[in-house]
């Protein structure tokens, strides 16, 4: 055993595990002067050198540790640089630096580890051409599929089903979203600038009461027959039977991620937005009429201008929500928090 101040006073020579390295007790104190290597170099502590002179004329000071990822920890503290590798060797530098006591170290590998996490997520399974061969098919469905940071805009995306997919960064500007289906989405920081959310084809309804107006009066048709005639197209037209149990049903957003969203001049018309996260969402000029925002979050939200008339409110914390020029004729207000 040997005082380190025995040591040349720059130079210091490393056994960790069987692998040797040399460097500096400026490196190993500077960058880092809260760490294990730190304190052990600092003159205030007895270590012990190994046996091997063969090298030099000093022994080297010797620590029962995988010498496998210590190069990186020694490029650290000379630069200040965390390596470019796989996740498994982040895993087991990490456990190297927590060793070390190598905080600064810790916190970068931290870093870039949420970093690939959160570029994972943004790692969209299809592309707008995957999209748009699909919505030429019927019924379509894209439920739990990761759609992040796509351009969607302009596309007819009515009836589409969304439910639980990722739809962060999706750019849905001037869609037709009519009566799709966007249950328990993760849509954070999503643009939906005036993209059509809902849509009743008043002829088409029209028409049809018209043909059975027609056939009461003129054929003197028992109301009964009207019902059978009824069922009987619903059976028999499947676009109309899905327009008619969607006409007056609006966009459903219940429990869905909006953080960040853009809905500037949207129509949410009657939209099922209960327990949705709303938080810092730009809703300025949307038409939220009828609209069910019960438990919303709408922390920070901004609907200056929005049009929020019979809409349901109830005990929702509107404290926060920027409401300057807001329509709230008719608004369920009971229990809000203003």
């Amino acid at each position: 055993m040997k005082d380190a101040e025995s040591l040349s006073p720059s130079v210091v020579r490393l056994n960790i595990g069987g692998k040797k390295f040399c460097t500096t007790t400026d490196t190993l104190t500077q960058r880092e002067p809260d760490s294990m290597l730190a304190a052990m170099f600092s003159g205030r502590h007895t270590l012990c050198l190994d046996s091997d002179k063969a090298m030099s004329n000093s022994g080297y000071v010797f620590v029962d540790r995988d010498g496998k990822h210590f190069r990186h920890i020694l490029n650290w503290l000379r630069d200040g640089v965390v390596p470019t590798l796989e996740d498994s060797e982040y895993n087991e530098l990490l456990r190297e630096a927590e060793y070390y006591q190598l905080l600064g170290l810790i916190d970068g590998i931290n870093t870039v580890l949420n970093k690939r996490k959160e570029d994972d997520d943004l790692h969209t399974e299809l592309t707008r051409t995957d999209i748009i061969k699909c919505i030429q098919s019927d019924k379509v469905r894209f439920r739990g599929v990761n759609l992040s940071g796509l351009d969607l805009s302009k596309l007819d995306l009515s009836f589409v089903d969304f439910s639980y997919a990722c739809l962060k960064n999706v750019f849905f500007s001037r869609a037709n979203l009519q009566c799709a289906k966007f249950r328990d989405v993760d849509a954070e920081a999503s643009i939906f600038h005036n993209a059509t959310l809902r849509e009743e084809d008043v002829n088409l309804l029209g028409q049809i009461f018209a043909v059975l107006y027609w056939l009461v009066h003129a054929f003197r048709v028992q109301i009964y027959k009207v019902c059978y005639y009824l069922f009987v197209l619903f059976v028999r037209f499947d676009t109309a039977d899905q327009y008619f149990l969607q006409l007056n049903a609006g966009l459903s957003l219940d429990n869905a991620c909006l953080v960040d969203c853009s809905f500037c001049g949207a129509d949410l018309r009657s939209a099922h937005l209960q327990n949705a996260d709303l938080t810092n969402a730009n809703l300025e000029g949307a038409v939220l009429e009828g609209a069910n925002l019960k438990g919303a979050k709408l922390n920070n939200a901004n609907l200056r201008g929005a049009n929020l008339q019979r809409a349901y409110l109830r005990h929702v914390n509107l404290r926060e929500t920027h409401l300057e020029g807001a329509k709230l004729d008719g608004a369920n207000l009971l229990g809000a928090i203003r």
